[in-house]
């Protein structure tokens, strides 16, 4: 057992490999002198309460919905309804674990983990969420060892407690590469991980898959304290030939979804967050830097998505900046309606699998 105990101590400070992907048209969004040096910004911000949306509900947003059973009205639900997915041929498959986490199947093999988080926040926030009235996660993903075993990559948007988890990393463990923005190694737990940071619009390839760091509008923190900004966030694009996967991250409406167009054509697959855009008293803040149903969709037709799958939503999410579990899914499928939507949905229940 001492042996086992001291094993175990030297993986855990075993320093991680960090590698710094910086690539020649990169962005590189960090101040560079004053008070805030070192920071990272935000170059689609506007003043709070100025930005435009191209989009609004402005009433009967959450009609209940046929295609959508419930417990309760728009809590603990499962989407029924029968669902044709677009037949695109790409390779990728994609499977929603929960909340932002996904299981990805690439084209040549290879198996990604997107913002995994298995269990509840991890420690301190997991006591303080009482105090502060957010709600327990009610249900968490269920990932077998076998499939944890088999992972190649894993990636995480940014450091926020329901995108990231340390954990979550630790069941992991070190033999996938890590991939994340730039910073964001600082946060890592010690244990001999091989990680790659990325600037905005820089690239890695990950055997014949091209992985790509892309702007998203939102922030970063971890701790209470004094590293607002201090490491990049961002969105992941996946390439390999002509085909295309994108995972946006929590993000706001900006600029940078048309940008992200522009740069790489339209997108295959575009996994977009829907939820947390809710709040009684701060709105402006909360849809900021959250996109709301109709701004995902909006957002869509800017990518040109062939297909769009919505996420933040669920019986695995928190419930923060949200009115129950299911409203932005009920909110996004009557907006879908009103907008005349032309982008395909394909709604997952938690631990569905599709192959795109």
């Amino acid at each position: 057992m001492l042996l086992i105990g001291v094993l175990l101590l030297c993986a855990c400070s075993t320093p991680n490999k960090v590698q710094r992907q910086v690539n020649k048209d990169a962005v590189l969004p960090q101040i560079t002198q004053g008070e805030h040096q070192g920071a990272y910004r935000n170059l689609y911000r506007t003043p709070l309460g100025q930005r435009q949306y191209p989009a609004h509900c402005e009433a009967n947003c959450y009609p209940a919905d046929q295609a959508l059973q419930c417990n309760t009205p728009g809590q603990d639900c499962r989407y029924t309804a029968a669902q044709q997915a677009p037949e695109l041929t790409t390779g990728f498959g994609v499977q929603w674990l929960g909340h932002a986490s996904f299981v990805i199947n690439t084209p040549d093999g290879q198996q990604l983990l997107l913002d995994p988080v298995f269990g509840q926040f991890d420690w301190p926030v997991r006591w303080v969420q009482w105090f502060a009235g957010i709600i327990k996660r009610p249900y968490t993903p269920t990932i077998s060892s076998t499939t944890l075993a088999e992972t190649d990559a894993v990636l995480y948007s940014h450091l926020h407690y329901d995108h990231f988890s340390h954990q979550s990393i630790e069941q992991i463990g070190n033999k996938p590469t890590y991939y994340l923005p730039l910073g964001m190694a600082d946060y890592m737990p010690k244990g001999g991980y091989h990680i790659i940071e990325q600037a905005w619009y820089s690239q890695s390839q990950q055997g014949e898959l091209s992985i790509h760091l892309v702007p998203a509008h939102h922030f970063n923190n971890r701790r209470l304290f004094n590293d607002d900004n201090k490491a990049l966030w961002g969105g992941w694009l996946l390439e390999h030939g002509e085909n295309t996967l994108f995972f946006a991250g929590d993000t706001g409406y900006s600029e940078h979804f048309k940008d992200i167009q522009q740069k790489y054509g339209d997108i295959d697959i575009c996994l977009l967050p829907i939820a947390s855009y809710h709040h009684e008293e701060h709105a402006d803040w909360y849809r900021y830097v959250h996109t709301t149903p109709e701004d995902a969709l909006v957002a869509a037709t800017e990518l040109g998505c062939k297909v769009m799958i919505p996420w933040g939503y669920g019986n695995g999410s928190w419930q923060m900046g949200d009115i129950s579990s299911h409203s932005p899914l009920l909110r996004l499928l009557h907006m879908q309606r009103q907008l005349n939507s032309q982008v395909p949905l394909l709604i997952l229940n938690e631990g569905d699998s599709v192959q795109l």
